[in-house]
């Protein structure tokens, strides 16, 4: 009975994983991105505040960033925008940069803040201020350690509110390449999260945005009273807003390769494991649908490869000891063991047309190997996060 109970088991979670794939992340895998990623925008002579678009960059001693950000950002092709930055307590010269040596980049402002206030996490602050500050109805926003895949970078992220009148536009935020193994983890984790996130939001069930590449319309912001229910959490500033306020009507997605926006990744593991606390802590926060949609497809993931390599012991030593299976054990095994290899496939293949799409995060000849390693990644993550009492400590981001 144990193993026949744990047989089905298995059953269960591929199926699972299989029902994800191939009605789930095949939306990412399939969607065709509207041609017309451009913006239609009046005439020089009849612009208004109303076509204008506000890129928020908040920042905190990001001055050898910032010099290489701001000449980019100020380039991008469209008729009406600023460029906002935050300088959140900067100690490195960004102030004096920002004071003296963007005079030649006319559509560049930035506001210095002071002080860190107790009641809100300072990035949350900046933000707040940046919206409430900012020229026009929609803003961009994108951290000073990115770069813009191209110079319609600002045209198409804004193309889905400014053409068809919906409140966010979610975008893609890959890392560089860099040789080791932390950098493939890390993009890989980037690529399965942005599978997730694209493929749930085509689905009809949005639920988080990346905030290196987000845009959305100022007014969905405090018409939701813009971080009040979570103001203090650190991290959130991107996905939990997005949490409260996404639907499926108000989202859409932007997988247009010129829409991307290039970041730098962590690059020690010290670094890149404190960025992970941040984003765990967030996710507990969610909405109860989202938690259990997210839940069901990484506990299904993770137990679909415990339970593979359980069921592939228990053959071992069957075979070793010159057991044998029950007819009904033998049926079981068969039909776990072809779906198995069919959701390998369909993975495979359909995670890799999605990194192929998505600047090819991860060579799909790794894909394989890497969903086994994201397996591991996300069950000690997830037994972490149950077992581990978190020390009230804010951080910027």
């Amino acid at each position: 009975m144990v193993i026949i109970a744990l047989l089905i088991t298995w059953l269960l979670v591929v199926s699972i994983q299989l029902i994800y794939i191939l009605f789930v992340y095949s939306q990412t895998a399939f969607y065709r991105q509207p041609e017309q990623t451009g913006v239609d925008v009046p005439a020089t002579s009849r612009i208004t505040s109303e076509s204008g678009i506000s890129i928020v960059v908040c920042a905190r001693n990001e001055l050898d960033n910032l010099t290489e950000l701001l000449p980019l950002l100020s380039a991008q092709n469209y008729p009406l925008f600023e460029v906002l930055v935050m300088d959140d307590r900067s100690t490195d010269g960004t102030s004096l940069f920002l004071e003296n040596d963007i005079v030649h980049l006319p559509n560049v402002r930035f506001i210095r803040i002071d002080k860190e206030h107790e009641h809100v996490t300072p990035k949350k602050y900046a933000l707040t201020i940046a919206l409430k500050k900012a020229a026009y109805p929609i803003v961009l926003l994108t951290d000073a350690d990115c770069r813009p895949a191209s110079d319609n970078w600002l045209r198409g992220m804004v193309a889905p509110l400014v053409n068809d009148q919906k409140g966010i536009s979610l975008g893609f935020s890959p890392y560089e390449h860099r040789p080791g193994f932390l950098n493939l983890l890390i993009r890989s984790e980037t690529l399965f999260t942005a599978v997730h996130y694209f493929s749930l939001a085509l689905a009809g069930r949005p639920y988080m945005g990346v905030g290196r590449n987000l845009a959305y319309r100022t007014s969905l912001f405090f018409a939701n009273k813009g971080f009040y229910t979570h103001m203090n959490v650190t991290g959130g500033d991107d996905d939990l807003f997005i949490n409260e306020v996404a639907t499926k009507q108000n989202t859409a997605v932007c997988l247009d390769p010129d829409t991307f926006m290039w970041s730098k990744p962590k690059e020690t593991w010290a670094d890149w494991r404190q960025q992970k606390k941040r984003h765990l802590n967030v996710g507990k926060y969610y909405k109860p649908g989202n938690k259990f949609r997210l839940g069901l497809l990484t506990g299904s993931h993770v137990l679909t490869w415990m339970l593979a390599l359980l069921v592939g012991l228990l053959v071992l030593v069957y075979e070793l000891r010159q057991y044998s299976f029950t007819a009904n054990e033998w049926l079981l095994l068969l039909i776990g063991t072809s779906l198995f290899l069919a959701r390998e496939f369909a993975f495979w293949g359909i995670v890799g047309r999605i990194s192929y799409r998505l600047a090819h995060t991860i060579h799909w000849a790794l894909i394989p190997f890497m969903d086994l390693v994201l397996a591991v990644y996300y069950g000690l993550a997830g037994l972490k996060t149950l077992f581990t009492r978190r020390k009230k400590r804010l951080y910027w981001r």
